[in-house]
Order: C-alpha cells, then structure tokens, then sequence
C-alpha cells in the first residue's frame, strides 16, 4: 500500500516537478516497448536469431529458467540436470513437447560439459554449488548464467571473477532487478532526488521452524552428487538439508542475507553508485524459533561507503504488514524515490507530496527478460545487465555482513581492493578450509 503521506496544501506543480512527472511517463512507455523487444527475442526482433544449445543444473529454482527459455525463439534446452529423480521427471514433463529439438535428463550436470554443441549452462543449484559449477562450466567453454548469490564466501567470489576474465566467456548473475529497475535507477541518476545520500531496504517472510535431524531424505536423492565439492558438516548431516534448509546453516548457505538481500543490496549499491564499503556492521538474530537454525531470522546490515549508506532490515518470520509501499527507497537532497518490487517508482519531495513516478512495466513479464538479455549478450545484440564482476561486488556485501555477525565485529575495509583491514578474526572466515577432491574446484 502506498506510504501514508501528511497533509498538505496543494500548489501548482513546480517545472522540476512537472519534468519528473513526465519522466515517468515516458520511461514507462520506453519500457514496454522494450519488453516487448525483449520479448519478441531482442531488439531486432526481424533479424535471424543463432540457435543456442543449453543446460539448466538444479530443477527447484531451475524450474523458472527453464519456463523462460522456452519462451526464448531459438533457444534449445539440449539438457536438465537434477539429483532428485522426481524434480527432474517435473522438468523432462515441462520440456516434452514444447521444443522440436530432445532434452536429456541427467543426474550429474557435468555430462552436459562433454557436449561441444552445447552453449551455455544455466545454474540454478545451491548457493554451496554456485561457483564449483561455474568454474566447471568455463573450463569447458561454455558461457554461464548462475543464480545469485554466485558464490558461498568471498573467496569463491574472487574465483569466479577471475576464472570468467579468463575464459572470455559471458556470466550473468540472476539479479533479475538490474533488468526490472533500469528505469527507476535512470531517473535517480538523472537528479530526481539532488544529491543521494543513502539507500534503505527491506524484506518479510513467514518462514517456520526448521526441522529437526529426524527428516528424511527426499526419496531417490544421490545426496553424494547434492553435496558435491562441500565436505561433511558433523554437526548438521545433509540429509536433513534438502532441498531447502541449508540456506540457515553456515556450512552451507548464506542465510536471509546471501538468500534475498543480495537482491535489495544490488539495486542499493547500483543507485548509490558504490562498490565496496568502508565499515560493515550486522546484528541480529535467531528470535522466533527454538530450532538448529545458525543465520539470523531478524536483523539489520548497515553499509558505510564514506559519503553515502544504506542498510538492508529483514524479518524472515513476520511478513512486514506494515511495510513502506517501496522495497528499496533512496533519500537526497531533494526528496526519497521509492521504488517496489515490480520495477514501478514514485518520487516524493521533502514534504512528502509525490512529484514523479514510472510503472517498471519491464518486470509484468517476471525473469524472462533477464534471461533474453543473457541470451541477447550471447548472440552479440546486447551487453548484459548483470555481468558477473558486478554481482560479485553485491554478494561481497553479503559476505561482508555476515562476516561481522559471525565475529561480532564491525568489519572494516580497504575500499579500493575491498580487503579486509588488520581483522585476522576476520579473515578467518574468507574462505572454505577445504573442499572434496575432484571438483574442480582449486584447493
């Protein structure tokens, strides 16, 4: 719902006003045009497009991408990967008969890699996944498209950074925001609010108890290929943790902040112009269930950039009723522009009269136009909106705050290497100790 907004006399819009209410307007129809582009498969849409040859690895999240590139003119899905028999009998069901061309189930996606007509590998596996399958993928020439957070701890994230400026191969981060909110990031860029001086967010859930060790292991499962390159955790066997609830265990995942505030923090740093922070700080906790969840349900990470800040605030088990009508909502000098979910944005003045806005119409169509844009890029009729180096700096932001929830420490930084300043505690927490041999993964 909309912010409840004081009550004003009304006067005749100013032409600073007039000018962002029409930039709005015009952005709008832009963006439909363009997704309707997008849509038609690029922004030629009467040129012959190059077939492309895919793999989609990991079929829950998996299952968007694959609805997507079915949508996508030219683009073949030549394989589903999937340790869960019954996930990928879902998937093998969706592709049958929607593309001329056969899908090969497989359980392993590295059968894919031996495949030299195949393209591009799309990665929708655990976060604990993300950068092995990547790397694996690159090596064998394939172009990437890999679900945020791309990498489980900043380590992996330098890996993955410096393995794609090798390869000259594309990777697109699944971020879908930078495609949906290019509009709203425009006009902030354009002055609709002066000067920006800091960013906010916020995210709610109604997450429940997580299960204790006594769950079952979905039947079929190969929980050796799920585990894949991560080693055995004692304390939290993996059996207990598929497909969903290793997102709380540090071993594994990344908790609320790596799971959905990577997406909040992404548009934040975009519209604030920052790469790495000064000073990093995250408190919180795991307050609303008496379980083995590790990460925080509630808490508050709050950046420090120097002449700028934001902060993301999550509640994972309370949906947020009262939550402000923006997801990310940015305050400068003249004024806030909030922008929802949907890419839509409305610009309010210091007294909190609207003065602008714009409908995000880019976002009506979900993922898909994300995903035309990775494959666009492939083709050479776009540049990506996500490519991984700039993802990369967002999910360090997420490693970065949970790093300092870990250690209790407000987490200082070189902002132009983005290393960690005299915090050997810190530090500690850089990386994985170690990995199972044979995953490509360097050790």
């Amino acid at each position: 719902m909309p912010c409840r907004q004081p009550i004003v006399a009304r006067r005749r819009p100013s032409p600073r006003r007039r000018f962002l209410a029409s930039l709005g307007r015009g952005c709008g129809a832009v963006g439909a045009a363009l997704a309707g582009a997008m849509v038609a498969g690029g922004s030629r849409g009467d040129e012959p497009v190059r077939r492309l040859r895919v793999a989609v690895a990991g079929l829950g999240r998996g299952m968007g991408h694959v609805q997507s590139l079915l949508q996508i003119p030219g683009v073949e899905i030549a394989y589903l990967a999937e340790v869960d028999p019954q996930r990928l009998a879902l998937g093998m069901k969706a592709v049958t008969g929607r593309q001329e061309a056969a899908c090969r189930g497989v359980g392993d996606f590295r059968t894919a890699l031996d495949d030299a007509s195949l393209d591009a590998v799309f990665i929708a596996l655990p976060n604990f996944w993300h950068t092995p399958a990547a790397l694996l993928a690159l090596a064998a020439g394939k172009h990437v498209y890999v679900e945020k957070p791309g990498s489980q701890n900043p380590r992996e994230a330098e890996w993955l950074v410096a393995a794609a400026r090798r390869s000259g191969r594309l990777v697109q981060m699944g971020n879908q925001r930078r495609t949906w909110m290019k509009e709203a990031i425009a006009a902030l860029h354009s002055g609709a609010i002066g000067t920006v001086r800091y960013g906010r967010a916020s995210y709610g859930n109604r997450r429940g108890a997580v299960p204790g060790k006594d769950r079952k292991l979905p039947a079929g499962i190969d929980l050796d290929l799920w585990q894949g390159p991560v080693p055995d955790d004692a304390r939290h066997p993996a059996a207990t943790l598929a497909h969903y609830d290793w997102h709380w265990f540090w071993h594994w995942g990344n908790g609320e902040l790596g799971n959905n505030g990577v997406h909040a923090l992404d548009v934040l740093r975009w519209g604030l112009r920052v790469d790495r922070p000064l000073r990093t700080s995250y408190t919180g906790g795991r307050y609303w269930f008496d379980d083995l969840q590790e990460t925080p349900d509630t808490g508050t990470v709050v950046y420090d950039f120097g002449h700028c800040g934001c902060e993301w605030v999550h509640s994972s088990c309370t949906p947020l009723p009262e939550k402000p009508w923006g997801e990310v909502v940015f305050s400068g000098d003249g004024g806030t522009l909030a922008i929802a979910r949907d890419g839509s944005w409305k610009v309010y003045d210091p007294q909190g009269v609207e003065s602008g806005s714009g409908s995000g119409t880019t976002a009506a169509a979900g993922d898909l136009p994300h995903f035309v844009n990775f494959v666009d890029a492939i083709r050479g009729r776009a540049d990506l909106n996500s490519p991984i180096d700039e993802g990369q700096k967002s999910a360090m932001l997420c490693h970065l705050g949970n790093i300092a929830l870990r250690t209790n420490t407000v987490v200082r930084c070189d902002p132009h290497s983005g290393a960690i300043v005299d915090q050997p505690h810190c530090l500690a927490l850089w990386g994985r100790e170690s990995y199972r041999p044979g995953w490509g993964v360097p050790c």
